[in-house]
């Protein structure tokens, strides 16, 4: 006998064992999930075997009705759910039942916090499969043979769910997997028909092949010689219905079997297209986002079939990257059976179909933004970050993606992001043609921001963004309902009819009364300012960094470094505050050293106003040392 099919006791990766333990330990108030999680993958395991023997026929072995069967010793206290899926080898046992081969995993683990209800939801992104068992099992043995193998190369695996378990090879005559749960000695109304019948139908009605439960006989004398079997759920696929037939209820154990949540959808769309096209789709929001969202690379994209039959997971040619958080089906008419990943890249269909779901999902969003607003936020935390992409990636739709954004904004105190650009072309001032913005890398930092005090003083509401993403974003939303957005950091800022005549000749007689001053400010700071000019921005404070027309903000400048890529070389336009004392008294200054000393600490509070870092802390901090001792005598 071989190595490899000899009996082996092995260790559980080290995340199986922590997701184990905060599985038995935080789901115990909604124990039943487990047997949804095993009907659910049996449904993929199906799903596969069907997209396999489209190439290979033979793989069906005479046995060609796939069905889920499950039944129940109440004497030995087990459950034992059965399918003639696809089936595992032993490599794929080791892969599935061994480890969590997903991305993210490490991360993952990092955000569980020991708090029970907590980590529970974070589970629940996760995704908890199969190891959901041990919920109410005290050991699981898996009997399994992958289809087109031979009898004597089936599997058998059983754990106890500790830190480890065994595998070993078995001789099993039938395709597909037997799982056996020996119930903990607690759980044995899971050894029961009527308890197991309203599982199945409440979570799993919607499955589109039978499952079957052992027929109750109730007199011992009409109880035939040979097991008989009744199917228990609808067994047909949920989109193919009309949707006055289904329930809300059924669409929600629908997404939840889908998208491997436990946790119900904010929203779901429902749509049939008939016509040159023929294709039915189901798509959903979830209420709260992936574990591993932000990994671009991670796996995407609906659950497509054609004409009824499973093609793949994840197809993800369907919808943009940035609606990457909807999950759901679609099931095409027009696509053949053995399409591959290579033909959904180049088919013509793939592009209609993509430019309609894409279309619907984003109607869907703005349908909820405008009636239910509180549904709304939820989406806007959790996958506004991912929309934000959206402007640059999907031209045809960057003013509809534009009034699904939310920011922060001047009009409010706690930094929450709930202002529609509709809410703010709602509130401009009369002659006001520009939505005005900041980025920073906080909000905090920016709505304390210089650049502020003219909009304060004359009442102009302006955005504040401090999502890492916000600049690059506003480098493609360069306009929204025929009004252009204005950085108020950026470039000669000119407020236009919101300036008064009066406003507009006092600020030019300022800049020719303070040319000198100017002057004197250039010839200390020109190796690190573009300009020095006199400021209409500010009211407060005596000076601040204005960024370039043309030149990167801070937040890009950070991400070009972050990323290792070469920041352009570009230097800030220094604008004074001449009404303020500091400058008044500069102004005054006869020595030049003093008048110098003075300019550069200037230069090095806008920087820090701005969220900069000084170039040279040490000449800085000797500079105000220097004055300080001089102020105390």
């Amino acid at each position: 006998m071989t190595v490899e099919t000899q009996k082996q006791t092995l260790g559980f990766q080290t995340e199986v064992k922590q997701l184990l333990h905060l599985m038995i330990h935080s789901l115990y108030s909604n124990k039943e999930i487990f047997l949804r999680e095993l009907v659910s993958n049996a449904s993929d395991a199906a799903d596969k075997l069907r997209f396999e023997a489209l190439a290979k026929p033979e793989l069906l072995e005479q046995d060609p009705e796939l069905k889920i069967r499950i039944s129940f010793d109440k004497e030995a206290n087990t459950l034992t759910i059965e399918d003639n899926a696809i089936g595992m080898s032993r490599d794929e046992v080791l892969s599935h039942l061994g480890t969590i081969a997903k991305s993210g995993t490490a991360e993952f683990m990092q955000q569980l916090t020991g708090d029970q209800k907590k980590d529970s939801q974070l589970i629940g992104q996760f995704g908890v499969g199969f190891y959901s068992a041990f919920i109410v099992a005290k050991k699981v043995e898996v009997f399994t043979r992958r289809a087109g193998l031979a009898a004597e190369e089936g599997v058998l695996w059983a754990s106890e769910g500790e830190g480890e378990f065994d595998i070993e090879t078995i001789n099993k005559p039938e395709r597909g997997s037997r799982i056996v749960l020996h119930l903990k000695e607690d759980e044995k109304e899971f050894a029961d028909g009527w308890r197991l019948r309203n599982i199945i139908t409440k979570y799993s009605d919607h499955v589109a092949l039978p499952i079957e439960l052992p027929k109750e006989h109730y007199g011992e004398e009409d109880k035939p010689a040979e097991q008989e079997w009744e199917v228990v759920n609808r067994a047909s696929a949920l989109w193919t219905r009309p949707r006055t037939e289904v329930t809300e209820d059924e669409y929600k154990e629908f997404y939840k079997h889908v998208a491997h949540d436990f946790e119900d959808p904010l929203s779901w769309s429902h749509n049939k297209v008939e016509g040159k096209l023929e294709y039915t789709s189901l798509l959903y929001v979830p209420a709260r986002a992936p574990f591993d969202l932000y990994q671009r690379e991670a796996p995407r994209g609906l659950k497509l079939y054609v004409q009824r039959v499973f093609i793949m997971d994840q197809a993800d040619e369907f919808l943009p990257l940035y609606l990457r958080f909807i999950k759901g089906v679609v099931d095409s008419n027009d696509l053949s059976l053995n399409v591959s990943r290579e033909i959904l890249q180049k088919d013509p269909v793939i592009d209609s179909m993509k430019t309609a779901l894409t279309k619907r999902s984003l109607d869907m969003l703005e349908k909820m933004a405008k009636n239910d607003a509180e549904s709304y936020a939820k989406v806007w935390a959790a996958f506004g970050q991912v929309l934000k992409e959206g402007p640059a990636e999907d031209f045809a739709n960057k003013e509809k993606i534009a009034g699904l954004l939310r920011f922060a904004s001047t009009n409010g105190t706690d930094g929450t992001q709930n202002v529609s650009l509709a809410d703010y072309i709602g509130r401009v001032k009369e002659g006001q043609d520009k939505i005005y913005f900041l980025t920073g890398d906080s909000h905090d930092h920016i709505k304390n921001s210089p650049h502020l005090e003219v909009f304060r003083k004359k009442g102009i509401e302006v955005l504040l963004m401090s999502d890492r993403i916000d600049e690059w974003l506003m480098t493609y939303l360069t306009e929204f309902d025929g009004k252009t957005f204005v950085d108020v950091a950026r470039g000669d800022l000119d407020l236009g009819a919101l300036d008064s005549e009066e406003d507009k000749k006092a600020q030019e007689e300022v800049a020719k009364d303070k040319e000198a001053l100017v002057e004197r400010l250039n010839g200390v700071l020109k190796d690190q300012v573009a300009e020095v000019r006199v400021s209409h921005r500010l009211t407060d404070s005596p000076a601040i960094l204005a960024i370039g027309e043309q030149d990167l903000g801070l937040q890009m400048r950070q991400i070009l470094e972050a990323s290792g890529q070469k920041v352009p070389e570009s230097k800030p336009v220094f604008e004074f505050n001449p009404t303020h004392p500091l400058l008044e008294k500069l102004d005054n200054e006869a020595d030049e050293d003093r008048f110098a000393d003075l300019a550069l600490i200037l230069f090095d509070q806008a920087a820090l106003a701005a969220g900069d870092s000084i170039k040279d802390p040490a000449a800085y901090v000797q500079r105000l040392n220097k004055l300080l001792v001089e102020m105390a005598g």
